[in-house]
């Protein structure tokens, strides 16, 4: 009589293999939602680093052209009007020396113009600065150009201080509130005028 071995082969019952099965897929749900997490409060961060930079890049923007031009010009709701320079040393407001920085569709941007050839030398009262009258008329007769410095904010503000208008004014501030990672937050830019014109 001859003696064969028995091998004895043992697998993963069913059972076994339906809970490896489930624990894997625990561990690997576990993973996908620690990632979608990081990805999400890296997005967040991103946003957020993003709007820091446009805030800052405003805030010296709108001083630095405060603080060194000639006159505030008006104070609106929705605009303020700056003589930025006297460039042809005339004593008077011409057109590519009047800057707007506005509050339109949800951005504060600067408004410049660049006037028609034979133009160059137009005459802009401060009157006209003052009544809103001149700025759809510029619009309307020159080349506009646009520099956004905050998209996406809202609630704009802009206030003159110790309740001195616009043209006596030297101090201006700027209020706005952005949101970032779902937070409304407010901010402010505040300039002085470093030697106002007569």
């Amino acid at each position: 009589m001859s003696m064969r071995p028995k091998h004895n082969f043992k697998g993963f019952t069913l059972v076994e293999l339906l809970v490896a099965l489930m624990v894997t897929s625990i561990v690997l749900t576990a993973v996908a939602t620690l990632a979608s997490a990081m990805g999400t409060a890296n997005d967040a961060a991103d946003d957020t680093s993003q709007k820091q930079a446009q805030v800052r890049y405003a805030t010296l923007r709108i001083s630095e052209l405060i603080r060194y031009s000639k006159l505030i010009c008006g104070v609106h709701s929705e605009d303020l009007a700056i003589w930025r320079a006297d460039d042809i040393e005339d004593g008077q407001i011409n057109i590519k020396e009047l800057v707007y920085v506005e509050w339109n569709s949800g951005q504060i941007r600067l408004l410049e113009f660049s006037p028609p050839p034979g133009h160059e030398n137009d005459i802009i009262s401060i009157d006209d600065i003052e009544a809103g009258t001149i700025k759809n008329g510029l619009i309307a007769s020159t080349d506009e150009s646009y520099t956004v410095l905050v998209p996406q904010c809202s609630n704009v503000r802009i206030f003159t201080h110790d309740g001195i208008s616009a043209p006596e004014t030297r101090r201006v501030s700027i209020f706005f509130d952005l949101v970032e990672d779902g937070a409304v937050h407010n901010y402010q830019i505040s300039a002085t005028l470093r030697c106002k014109s007569g």
